[in-house]
């Protein structure tokens, strides 16, 4: 089917209708914080099962006389749909394909914070994620703006990407690429806040269990390896296979990923350090730290920044990338609007280029 992209693509003001479909997770709550000062948006619906009819400010106090929006209940999803130039869905996997599936006759254009459009091959997330995708034919992108920004500015369905996996990918991407390290050799050890689990209650995220600690997750089975396998295979056309374990540190926000390979023979720590430049040296959002840095979560608190330094061990060979994002704003809420900002013909950091929070 061909959508008329006109809808969006609006002469004059050009300001875009957004609507927010799971507004009050944590990544909904940071996209109504940063859409509400953009300068090109108008939110005009916003839903929330759990908080039908209350206003968002009085879930978030902290967006008070900023959105004070009613939430909405789904039930009026093609009317959401209609009014709609983009929608952003933040919600569990499982969801956003049902809304996509709904939506596909219409011109609204989405961007999903989830999973469910991550995966060119829906068998892949269906593996990983254990939910049949009922929107396999939907065609989709990749929302990696840094990797994928040409096909982000006509795509209809965008496929946010990960957290974790935009740590991991814009970490070692410049390697890939450049062909320096053997792709069978990765490993990525990541620590991330808590917020990345969620808002939900859980026992493991209650303060007596969280704090003072630090432990390790899902080891060989965490659902953001294939997404990041997937993005490194396509960026070097050499298939990855890779270890990835996550960890969860007794703070709120941040991923810190140290990724390690083994360098090809005869590469030397210049072809490192111009392969970094080549690919993120016009790159607004990755600031690239350099070699023998130490890149910390604080640097990048509450921003869209991505910050990269590298390593290399002569003794063994290898190269170690240190990134930190936010999880909540690179990682989710503001690379989606990174996304919406190339996807609507916008200045890619209108609206999310503010320095990050210190200390």
């Amino acid at each position: 089917m061909l959508y008329n992209y006109k809808h969006v693509h609006r002469e004059g003001d050009m300001v875009m209708r957004v609507s927010i479909i799971g507004a009050t997770g944590y990544a909904g709550a940071e996209l109504l914080r940063l859409l509400s000062g953009h300068p090109k948006t108008e939110i005009v619906h916003i839903t929330s099962e759990s908080y039908t009819d209350r206003r968002i400010s009085e879930v978030y106090p902290h967006l008070t006389g900023l959105c004070d929006h009613t939430l909405e209940s789904l039930e009026n999803l093609a009317g959401i749909g209609a009014d709609s130039d983009f929608i952003f869905i933040g919600l569990p996997a499982g969801y956003a394909m049902e809304i996509g599936r709904k939506l596909s006759h219409q011109p609204v254009r989405i961007i999903d914070l989830g999973a469910d459009y991550r995966f060119r091959n829906s068998a892949i997330y269906e593996k990983w994620y254990k939910v049949k995708h009922t929107h396999p034919e939907a065609q989709r992108v990749y929302g990696l703006a840094e990797i994928y920004r040409e096909k982000i500015r006509e795509a209809r369905i965008i496929g946010n990407a990960g957290c974790y996996t935009t740590a991991g990918i814009l970490a070692l991407a410049p390697l890939v690429k450049h062909q320096l390290i053997d792709v069978q050799s990765i490993v990525i050890d990541a620590k991330s806040g808590v917020s990345g689990a969620g808002r939900t209650a859980n026992l493991s995220n209650h303060f007596p269990e969280l704090y003072d600690n630090f432990k390790a997750y899902s080891v060989t089975s965490h659902r953001h390896t294939p997404e990041i396998e997937q993005t490194l295979t396509d960026i070097g056309g050499q298939e990855v296979t890779l270890n990835f374990t996550p960890h969860l540190v007794p703070m709120a926000r941040g991923i810190l990923s140290t990724a390690y390979a083994s360098l090809q023979e005869g590469v030397t720590a210049a072809m490192v350090d111009e392969a970094f430049h080549a690919l993120y040296g016009d790159e607004f959002f990755i600031r690239l730290r350099g070699r023998g840095a130490y890149p910390e979560t604080k640097f990048v608190r509450g921003s869209n920044f991505c910050d990269l330094g590298w390593h290399i061990d002569p003794r063994t060979h290898r190269v170690i990338v240190l990134s930190a994002i936010d999880n909540l704003v690179k990682g989710a809420a503001g690379q989606a609007v990174q996304n919406f900002n190339i996807a609507a013909g916008f200045s890619e950091h209108l609206g999310i280029d503010a320095a990050p929070l210190y200390p």
